[in-house]
């Protein structure tokens, strides 16, 4: 749900269908708002989704801001077409994202403390990594964390073959552990990919529903399992790491990945309207919210807001528009676009609806919608 050129939303209006671009292009302040098109150069700056991780999906990172605008601009200055499968830059945006969790939902992020990853990798790979983790130890830094992800990226066929068949006769003698039952099921289905050791470097995350994650720019992260919305902002910028038959530029990745030790943050709805809860990231482009409307608790939207996309993930509910008195069913699967120039709304019924909308400071949010 969203802008992008490569997949764009078709928006239903008055009984005929037309991309969503094509609409914020003949109606830019009406749709965005004032201040968010004139920040944004009159683009929707997010993308939203719904991520069915049905099977592991690839390791990943993306860049930062002025790592996409060089890269793009150096791509097409080699003449890399934007849709060749060896293209790591598709447009000139950073891409943090934020997921939360509709099922319980297994992901990897960040890479473990040293401390912690050592172990797990001796246990797994004590012959055939044994010189490279004891130079791993040696260090004990982002440094030399750097250096062994590198070698273990860059190793021979023969040697990736070595490891993986070792740290899988390993694994399965760690029953119980969810780090080893997890590297036997990313080998079940890629069994051939040095990735599968994942579980020990990275940290292992499980997301109750209903909790979330916010992603910047550098963090290497893998969507092992579950249902959840996502948002982000509007970029298809993907480096990839492993679990992917799909390009593997490692030098590149190794350019834009943090190898700090972080601890990770799970995210709650704070509360923000008697219906509403957000989640807080310091995003720029976008802000998730969630609203529970129930018999007792109707949502009451702000007059002066950004452009809104919701999406129902539960129940019915009916919205209603204070000035022309439009009402409009939602129910579970209902994706709505609400323009920063439309009237207040109600939502009254009982269902779980996502917002995804854009940070507005009190300057801009204390001005008039545009109509």
């Amino acid at each position: 749900m969203g802008a992008h050129p490569k997949s764009p939303s078709q928006v239903i209006l008055g009984g005929a269908v037309m991309s969503l671009p094509d609409l914020i292009e003949q109606f830019p302040l009406e749709i965005l708002g004032e201040a968010v098109a004139a920040r944004f150069n009159h683009k929707l700056p997010f993308l939203f989704k719904v991520l069915a991780a049905g099977q592991p999906l690839s390791i990943q990172a993306h860049p930062n801001r002025e790592q996409a605008i060089d890269g793009f601009a150096r791509e097409n200055q080699l003449g890399i077409p934007i849709g060749a499968s060896d293209r790591n830059y598709r447009d000139d945006n950073h891409k943090p994202e934020c997921i939360c969790a509709l099922t319980p939902f297994w992901a990897l992020r960040g890479f473990r403390k040293i401390s912690d990853m050592l172990p797990r990798l001796q246990r797994l790979c004590p012959t055939g990594l044994g010189a490279e983790l004891r130079v791993l130890a040696q260090s004990g830094n982002a440094v030399g964390l750097k250096r062994f992800f590198r070698t273990l990226m860059t190793v021979s066929k023969p040697k990736q073959r070595e490891i993986v068949s070792e740290a899988i006769s390993n694994a399965e003698k760690s029953a119980g552990d969810p780090c080893y039952e997890w590297i036997i099921k990313l080998h079940a289905a890629y069994p051939a990919d040095v990735g599968i050791l994942s579980p020990a470097l990275l940290n292992l995350v499980c997301l109750n529903p209903g909790e979330a994650m916010f992603l910047g720019s550098g963090e290497l992260h893998a969507y092992l399992s579950g249902l959840g919305v996502e948002l982000m902002a509007n970029s298809d910028n993907v480096l990839r790491g492993g679990l992917t038959p799909k390009h593997v530029d490692v030098e590149e990745l190794l350019n834009i990945l943090n190898f700090s030790e972080r601890d990770i943050s799970i995210l709650a709805p704070v509360p923000a309207d008697p219906c509403e809860g957000k989640y807080e990231t310091d995003a720029a482009e976008f802000s998730l919210s969630v609203l529970t409307v129930t018999q007792e608790c109707n949502f009451v939207s702000r007059g002066n807001r950004s452009v809104e996309i919701l999406f129902c993930t539960r129940g019915a509910a009916r919205l209603t528009t204070g000035g022309f008195g439009e009402s409009f069913h939602i129910s579970k699967g209902t994706a709505l676009l609400i323009p920063a120039a439309a009237p207040p709304y109600v939502i009254a019924g009982n269902a779980v609806i996502y917002k995804a909308s854009v940070p507005m400071s009190p300057e801009e949010g204390s001005g008039k919608n545009n109509s």
